[in-house]
């Protein structure tokens, strides 16, 4: 059984708990290349927090293309991050955000993994 605490202590609890559930029936070796395979794909928050930030000084959206969302993005962009009131709710939400993100790259790591 394989402790993400060890192999990933850079995780937020939500994070490490979530994906503490996917690994704990995994062989050691499975757990660390699904670490492996996961930490390359997987957001910071902090980087989610700048990259929305930066909306504020004119490229609003670039955080939502950073996690994928192209057509979220691009209405933010045209729309000045829907009159920064979108920028402003997402700065408030930027751990959710990339929780979020993170869950669906974990989801499609397990499942390449399995096939």
């Amino acid at each position: 059984m394989a402790n993400i605490l060890n192999l990933m202590p850079e995780l937020e609890p939500d994070e490490m708990s979530f994906v503490q559930s996917l690994v704990k029936d995994m062989p050691e070796h499975e757990a660390q290349q699904f670490v492996n395979i996961y930490r390359a794909r997987r957001k910071e928050p902090q980087l989610v927090l700048i990259t929305t930030l930066i909306g504020f000084i004119g490229l609003a959206g670039l955080h939502r293309f950073i996690l994928g969302q192209i057509g979220m993005g691009l209405l933010y962009f045209f729309t000045g991050g829907l009159c920064l009131v979108g920028t402003i709710i997402d700065v408030i939400n930027f751990r959710r955000l990339a929780f979020e993100y993170n869950v669906k790259q974990a989801q499609q790591v397990i499942t390449m993994m399995r096939y």
